[in-house]
């Protein structure tokens, strides 16, 4: 291994004090850029993430504290850290928002009920001043259901359009058949790479 290069590839963090740690090591050449993965509980980020690192994704367990898994794509590489979703957690979000490069947001978009919610804690994110100008992907997930509502229909219900203070993008996708994952991605990059 190269002495001036050590990747994070993994570590997942468990409430409760135990961390479990997989193939760990640090980049001293190139950090990455940092990407929160964030949203409410049950609505598939760790999905979408472990399908994006090529992983299995048959017995997803709810996120209790995060996970960080290190991406490269197309020469990029991206850290996304997945944080927990439980409402007890998200007040916690904000102490993950100091280096965030972009920001990853996902939506059950089969769940009506609870797209308001959703709608509610995107608004309050969007206000943070860490994240200002920072770029935001929308996934819309779970477009492989039959109940999924269209993403035009929710752009309007959230009412992205008067976001005008950084580069947004809602993407409908799939965390279980991966469908639309890789082009939310290479918008992603694209952006933080302008």
């Amino acid at each position: 291994m190269n002495k001036n290069f050590f990747e994070v590839k993994n570590v997942d963090f468990c409430a409760g004090g135990k961390t479990k740690v997989k193939n760990v090591s640090f980049s001293i050449k190139d950090k990455g850029d940092i990407i929160c993965l964030l949203g409410p509980s049950g609505i598939g980020k760790t999905t979408i993430l472990r399908k994006l690192s090529e992983e299995d994704i048959s017995h997803i367990m709810p996120t209790q504290g995060f996970n960080i898994k290190s991406l490269m794509h197309d020469g990029f590489k991206l850290n996304v850290w997945d944080i927990g979703g439980q409402r007890s957690i998200r007040p916690y979000w904000r102490n993950y928002f100091d280096q965030t490069d972009a920001l990853i947001y996902v939506i059950d978009s089969a769940d009506r009920r609870r797209i308001d919610e959703t709608g509610v804690e995107l608004g309050q994110l969007l206000e943070e001043d860490k994240l200002d100008g920072v770029p935001l992907l929308v996934f819309l997930n779970k477009q492989d259901l039959m109940n999924a509502q269209p993403t035009k229909e929710i752009w309007e219900g959230l009412n992205m359009h008067s976001v005008r203070d950084r580069e947004v993008q809602m993407q409908g996708c799939s965390g279980k058949t991966g469908e639309g994952l890789q082009e939310g991605m290479e918008w992603l990059v694209n952006v933080i790479n302008e």
